[in-house]
């Protein structure tokens, strides 16, 4: 696994495969029909986080840091659903695969929601049972106008059964690619100090024919904008500038954008290209191309494991750079 790339703003996403790069701009796309999820990690490591309860929640000084998150990101989150109400649901309650469901909300709900924890903190951090329930959440609300899915996860820590969840995430997209599911997109959001990004970051760079990636990360205490939440969503038919110009670090122009600068740029660098700067309406952004990551479709599975029913043009900004906001 290759280092943390540094992804400089305006971009929310570098990848590179071969000679080609794929840049996303950061942009706060609205997307028709969108059906958002959002999944609350309630594994035992996330006690501290949520505080103490009761009397105690009273008495402690320790607050609840979850809770200021989860209403923030609802009330963002709401505005992008078809319905402006989110699900949520915390996920690796009980022996760790269980979930416990704790409803719709909308923007203004999430506001004041209180966000305790789990009825039960869960004995392990098993990600499939989440996987499974958005799929058949998703399968019920097509037949209500949903034209798309995105669930958030939120996960301190390592999870446990990161081959299961690799294996039905190349079924769902066998499932997308075919047209028997929407297009379908899974973020990580890590919390805390003991978060695996490698293993988020190898689950994310994974590509799946037809479909390309179905995950992106975020660590929650480098996101600036609320916009990288949903960088996934966004895509090359979105517009975010008037053309714009890709340049090498040697200053040769590498492709041309006229008329419009699409959010999704693509284009070709030459093998030992290190960095590429977009120039558009007159401002310049450099940014270091990412090292490959090998990305390779997945491995085949068996068949019978499939899912089963149940923004404004780029502006100048501080030249601070941010890692671990990609694929």
């Amino acid at each position: 696994m290759a280092g943390h790339e540094v992804i400089n703003r305006p971009f929310s996403d570098v990848h590179r495969m071969g000679n080609k790069v794929v840049a996303t701009l950061l942009h706060d796309p609205t997307v028709e029909g969108l059906d958002v999820a959002l999944y609350m990690d309630g594994s035992a490591s996330m006690e501290n986080a949520y505080g103490p309860r009761g009397i105690l929640a009273k008495l402690a000084p320790v607050k609840n840091q979850v809770e200021p998150q989860m209403q923030w990101m609802l009330e963002y989150l709401a505005n992008k659903d078809r319905d402006g109400k989110v699900r949520v649901t915390y996920w690796a309650s009980g022996d760790g695969t269980q979930l416990e469901v704790v409803g719709d909300l909308t923007g203004p709900e999430a506001k004041g929601y209180r966000f305790p924890g789990p009825r039960s903190y869960g004995k392990a951090t098993v990600m499939l049972p989440v996987l499974r329930d958005f799929v058949a959440h998703i399968k019920q609300q097509v037949g209500e106008g949903a034209k798309r899915g995105l669930a958030v996860i939120i996960t301190d820590s390592q999870i446990n059964d990161a081959h299961d969840v690799t294996a039905y995430a190349t079924q769902v997209a066998k499932e997308i690619a075919s047209g028997r599911l929407p297009r379908i997109n899974f973020v990580f959001m890590g919390v805390g100090e003991q978060v695996d990004e490698e293993q988020m970051e190898e689950i994310s760079h994974t590509t799946y024919p037809g479909v390309g990636h179905l995950w992106c990360h975020r660590i929650a205490d480098r996101m600036e904008e609320m916009a990288e939440l949903v960088a996934v969503l966004v895509d090359e038919t979105m517009t975010v500038a008037a053309g714009g110009t890709i340049y090498d670090e040697q200053g040769k122009v590498l492709k041309v954008y006229e008329g419009r600068l699409p959010a999704v740029l693509e284009f070709e660098v030459p093998p030992a290209c290190k960095r590429f700067t977009l120039e558009v309406a007159g401002q310049r952004f450099d940014q270091p191309v990412p090292e490959e990551h090998g990305d390779e479709d997945p491995h085949d599975e068996d068949e019978d494991e499939a899912p089963k029913a149940e923004a404004p043009p780029p502006a100048a900004a501080p030249s601070h750079s941010r890692r671990g906001h990609r694929h």
